[in-house]
């Protein structure tokens, strides 16, 4: 093998490789459900292992942070460069429940291998991606002959993102200081696929609502009455009904007003993406695209805001007929948000936008969860060229394109409070089965991740 920088790292990853998945196969065994009460000891015991492993692979200050929910791990490795950046990490520790009856092919927290394919619950998701960065740091000394890292290094692993990230958003607000960076490092999502290396660039921000529609005190009979009084699930039905125009475009005014629109240079790019619209279909299980008119299947997912009803309810649901006014109705509600959008500017919209349609006789509550603001990182920012760049020398020169999250998590979060760019790292892909049966990452595309990680550091050291 050449004395290159790059050598200097396959060479060291290869050498480490067998204790690194001994290491991971350790840590999958602990079943840190965050979602299942019986389990909290677990996401405890799997805070704690890692806490220790980063100790053991350097980090000088290691903390787990206890929150109303599971802990979260905090470690720094400050580079012994004072002008250098900061970057903080984001993973999670916590995994979706599973047993062997969902249909897993063996003990979902016993990790087995076969063909190159390491399977577990969290094997992907989202303890492989994190763990690969303590292999990388190391493998980025080795290349470099530091003794410390080209940045100053952070990582925040929260241990309830399977169950929603509840305490999340005020940990980061109370450790503001402590987790203050330059650039913040996603390694909880994919690439397109094992032969189409892709970096992530935004997630989509989500505002959700519940409408209680409340007409006459009690059911009563629409023969005599009806035709004569509001009917509550009529009203549920015409707002769900005029959500969208004849485009699919939503209905709602100025919900487009502050939307960051793709640029030529995106578009061209998602183009370049080998999409397969029957194949995505069919996983979706459905007959036919339909969205809003001009933009492809992967715009629409990626880049342009939604209005979807998730429910709509009222009245008699039972066999047969029962022929009444119904006394209350609901609808729920999502819209995904892009960048630009304020997911609190949209609420204000939404609620004004409703409370036109009710008519008089009709009373109504419009009540809102959480939002979760969206991201999006420009093409052009050095940080993710950067990334790119590391991504690209892991895949041998491949060409890296870009995606973007049409889901949403607490990436926004980081983005909103710290004031840093969001940056996506991650090597899983489709077949990895986040959140079903027999989850499983690949053992050489992880390994592609440790080695992005330890290029990533001295690029991002420059580039900033």
């Amino acid at each position: 093998m050449s004395d290159t920088p790059d050598s200097a790292v396959r060479q060291y990853i290869e050498q480490h490789r067998v204790a690194f998945l001994d290491d991971l196969v350790e840590w999958l065994r602990i079943p840190s459900v965050s979602a299942q009460p019986e389990h909290a000891t677990d996401v405890r015991r799997s805070a704690d292992w890692l806490a220790a492993k980063l100790r053991e692979t350097g980090f000088p200050t290691v903390e787990v942070w206890t929150t109303p929910g599971a802990p979260a791990v905090f470690a720094e490795w400050p580079s012994d460069d004072p002008d250098a950046p900061t970057v903080l990490v984001y993973g999670h520790h916590d995994v979706q429940p599973a047993a062997l009856e969902d249909g897993w092919h063996s003990d979902p927290f016993e990790p087995r291998t076969d063909a190159g394919r390491l399977y577990a619950r969290g094997a992907a998701d989202d303890k492989g991606q994190v763990l690969f960065h303590t292999l990388g740091v190391r493998a980025h000394l080795a290349g470099t002959g530091r003794t410390t890292p080209a940045v100053h290094l952070k990582l925040l692993v929260e241990g309830e993102e399977e169950s929603g990230s509840p305490n999340f958003r005020a940990l980061v607000e109370s450790a503001k200081d402590r987790l203050a960076a330059d650039t913040v490092i996603v390694s909880d999502t994919g690439m397109w696929s094992p032969t189409t290396p892709t970096v992530c660039t935004g997630m989509r921000g989500l505002a959700e609502c519940e409408v209680e529609l409340h007409g006459p005190d009690q059911d009563i009979h629409s023969g005599s009455f009806g035709g004569a009084v509001p009917n509550p699930a009529t009203v549920a039905a015409r707002i769900a009904g005029s959500l969208h125009d004849a485009d699919e475009r939503v209905a709602i005014p100025g919900f487009y007003d502050d939307v960051t629109p793709l640029t030529d240079a995106e578009r061209a790019l998602f183009a370049k993406l080998p999409f397969d619209e029957a194949a995505w279909l069919a996983t979706a299980t459905s007959h036919a695209t339909l969205g809003e008119s001009g933009y492809s299947t992967l715009e629409r997912i990626w880049a342009r805001p939604t209005a979807e009803v998730n429910g709509i309810g009222g009245g008699y649901q039972g066999p047969g007929g029962k022929t009444i006014i119904p006394s209350s109705a609901r609808l729920k509600l999502t819209f995904r948000l892009v960048a630009g959008q304020d997911p609190d500017v949209i609420e204000v919209a939404v609620s004004r936008w409703i409370t036109d349609r009710i008519p008089d006789g009709v009373r109504f509550d419009i009540s809102f969860a959480p939002s979760t603001r969206p991201c999006l990182t420009p093409l052009d920012h050095p940080a993710l060229q950067s990334v790119v760049r590391a991504m690209s020398r892991a895949f041998d020169g491949q060409q890296i394109l870009f995606t973007r999250e049409g889901g949403s998590g607490p990436a926004a979060d980081l983005q909103d409070v710290l004031g840093a760019p969001v940056l996506f790292l991650g090597i899983s892909v489709p077949s990895d089965g986040w959140h079903a049966p027999n989850e499983k990452v690949e053992v050489d595309l992880l390994l592609k991740g440790v080695e992005t990680a330890a290029h990533l550091w001295s690029d991002l050291a420059t580039t900033n």
